[in-house]
């Protein structure tokens, strides 16, 4: 099971945040990563908090012959393709795209800049609520706690809520 978050912030040249993350699946289809489901799009305050415009987030599963690496190196090429820019010395920056590889099957890396299952999924309502809807009864694989307990342990004031 291989799960991708999505999210922006910013409207792009395809529109508001979520014409762009409709885009960057369309985008990925071209590049033999096919998506098989997607969630509901969410909205959520930015993290860290700041004064930046509120996140479009959602979750895809998908399937691919690419390895993990392939598939992060086509992540990289469609947030570039949609006009992404990565300033090396500046982080939780306001984006027009955001795609992180959060799992892949049962693989677990530590090095990176490849680290699985992303290191903080399991304390993100913006992606457990998505992700929940995809593939419901997904066991975190070195947490070994299904999205349902991950997203009971969130702390009261995680939240993100559907859009529409």
């Amino acid at each position: 099971m291989i799960l991708i978050g999505l999210g922006a912030n910013l409207p792009s040249r395809f529109g508001p945040p979520s014409a762009t993350l409709t885009t960057a699946l369309d985008q990925l289809e071209r590049r033999y990563v096919h998506v098989v489901r997607r969630s509901r799009w969410y909205t959520s305050a930015p993290e860290p908090v700041s004064d930046q415009p509120w996140y479009t987030n959602g979750v895809a599963l998908v399937e691919t012959e690419l390895a993990p690496a392939a598939l992060l190196e086509a992540l990289l090429d469609v947030e570039r393709s949609l006009g992404r820019e990565r300033p090396a010395d500046l982080k939780n920056t306001p984006r027009t795209i955001d795609l992180d590889l959060l799992a892949y099957g049962d693989v677990v890396r530590k090095d990176q800049p490849l680290v699985l299952p992303h290191p903080r999924l399991h304390a993100r309502a913006f992606v457990l609520l998505p992700l929940a809807e995809v593939a419901p009864g997904w066991t975190h694989p070195t947490l070994g706690r299904t999205v349902e307990e991950l997203i009971d342990a969130l702390p009261p004031n995680a939240r993100a809520l559907p859009v529409g």
